[in-house]
């Protein structure tokens, strides 16, 4: 078949090629999924440069992407969830960083995926599933629900806008930090937007005077600005700073949960949960959608069709 692969660690693209790699085995409780869609996030970059090497092996070489949606096309042993034809999406990390998504077809764990949400096409669907599930795992490790006035940091990122959606969805009241060109974004979300920076703090503090009661940060180095904000019970969360464990807060790692992924399909289906797409890449044009990925601050998912 054919895939996007690097056969060692780089900072850059130049490890990046595409052509023929062995048709990957379907294992036990397995399907294999034909890629109709993969989506780019920045942890395949930083992955491809070596950012994740002292938590996990990589198998050279290494065909990246984690994200997909596509069509059953078979099933290894047991696995009685799915039937060939099956259109379906899924967080596809598995415990070795080497058989990835950016190809044409790609064997996954049946725990791991979940049917694909009517109402999305296949970029929407492949847009879906790691950034919804790190917003939802986020949200409930907070215990978010009606009657939270919640701070989301990055809100109008890949992560952040799932974050202020299903937030929102909950009953919770919503501020969501971001550039003044997204707050119109932010606004039509439902949410309260404030500028990032400098006296974000202040900022807040005007719109809810009496502190956030929870605050979900999927930008990094905004500890200081989440304590200053928090009400005295108030509880945190990260993706992107595990010091916030020593500060009374979560450090978030989601997981491949199919059970959780299909949570937002229905909330996709319910027309709560919607996937911007920001642009859609062939697999030749991986690297280009990795340098976007670094540099662009656009909204919404970047996409590879293989």
């Amino acid at each position: 078949m054919r895939a996007a692969t690097y056969d060692a660690y780089a900072s850059d693209n130049s490890r990046l090629t595409v052509g023929d790699v062995p048709d990957p085995k379907v294992g036990p409780g397995q399907v294999l999924i034909e890629v109709r869609a993969a989506a780019v996030n920045p942890v395949d970059w930083k992955i491809m440069a070596g950012g994740l090497d002292g938590m996990m092996d990589a198998v050279f070489p290494v065909i990246p992407g984690w994200d997909v949606a596509g069509v059953v096309r078979g099933r290894g042993p047991d696995t009685p969830e799915f039937a060939e034809g099956d259109e379906v999406m899924a967080y596809a990390r598995k415990d070795v960083v080497h058989a990835g998504t950016f190809a044409a077809y790609v064997a996954v764990n049946a725990s791991a995926v979940a049917r694909k949400p009517d109402v999305y096409g296949w970029h929407e669907a492949a847009g879906l599933p790691l950034a919804g599930l790190t917003a939802q795992r986020a949200l409930d490790r907070l215990d978010v629900g009606a009657g939270d006035t919640v701070l989301i940091h990055a809100a109008s990122g890949g992560v952040g806008d799932l974050a202020v959606q299903i937030a929102l969805a909950r009953g919770a009241r919503v501020i969501g930090t971001a550039s003044e060109r997204n707050h119109a974004h932010l606004e039509s979300r439902g949410a309260e937007p404030v500028t990032y920076g400098d006296g974000l703090a202040d900022r807040v503090r005007t719109l809810a005077p009496d502190g956030v009661t929870a605050v979900a940060d999927f930008a990094g180095d905004q500890l200081d600005t989440t304590l200053a904000v928090l009400t005295d019970n108030g509880r945190h969360a990260s993706v992107a700073d595990p010091t916030a464990e020593q500060h009374g807060g979560h450090w978030i790692w989601v997981r491949p949960d199919g059970r959780a992924l299909s949570d937002l399909a229905d909330l996709a289906d319910e027309g709560t949960l919607k996937v911007d797409i920001a642009g859609v890449h062939s697999l030749t044009e991986v690297g280009t959608a990795f340098d976007e990925s670094r540099t662009s601050h656009a909204r919404g998912k970047l996409i590879i069709e293989p």
